[in-house]
């Protein structure tokens, strides 16, 4: 409770410096359990903390996404797991009821929840606040995917990019489109390389969508 206030306290100068640089989004993510809370007080206290943030985030210009965790071997880990779908993270948005709070989709979370494009279909673009894009190794259920073993969006075909992408054009999403691989093989490389085979990984992923040449 503490380390919150302390935090509430900075956030306005973070923001307004955010905002002066010209950020107009920004985003975290949920941990899917906790070692002591139960779903509905974590649920409780989620909705009251990220109200008091979004607020000041809005006072700022900015928008506000959440993003949803739903890799199985994580928020199987605690006895008491929290959000890890879409549908849950919908329930938290609407509890916060800010209109400035909205999605960080994962095209690795919306896989490994077990979502489809019905799902995407579900929301306006502003409900989406970024996008982030990955692929699943090969060969591995998905039940026993692990968060950080990724690889490049568009790498395996494990994951759908082309209803994932093809989903948020029809919603008429106009945010950043991120890659975050979580891979290692990337990370042994130089950092032109590296950034070089994200962007490539990115327009062979646009491409497979049909939204680009």
């Amino acid at each position: 409770r503490e380390k919150f206030a302390e935090g509430m306290k900075q956030l306005p100068k973070q923001a307004a410096a955010l905002r002066g640089a010209g950020v107009a989004r920004v985003g975290t993510w949920l941990r899917p359990y906790h070692e002591s809370l139960t779903y509905v007080a974590n649920f409780k206290q989620h909705a009251a903390r990220l109200g008091e943030v979004t607020r000041v985030l809005a006072d700022h210009g900015l928008r506000f996404g959440l993003e949803y965790v739903g890799t199985r071997t994580l928020w199987t880990r605690s006895r008491h797991s929290f959000i890890h779908s879409m549908a849950e993270t919908k329930e938290l948005i609407a509890e916060v009821d800010q209109p400035t709070l909205g999605f960080v989709l994962d095209s690795w979370h919306w896989f490994t929840a077990g979502e489809t494009a019905k799902d995407l279909l579900t929301l306006e673009n502003k409900d989406v606040v970024a996008c982030d894009l990955n692929d699943a190794p090969a060969g591995i259920p998905v039940e026993q995917q692990l968060d950080n073993r990724r690889e490049l969006p568009a790498a395996t075909g494990v994951i759908n990019v082309a209803a994932f992408l093809g989903a948020l054009a029809r919603i008429g999403y106009d945010g950043p489109v991120r890659a975050e691989p979580f891979n290692q093989p990337l990370r042994k490389l130089d950092d032109d390389p590296a950034a070089k085979a994200t962007a490539d990984a990115i327009r062979k992923a646009i491409k497979t969508a049909g939204l680009g040449s």
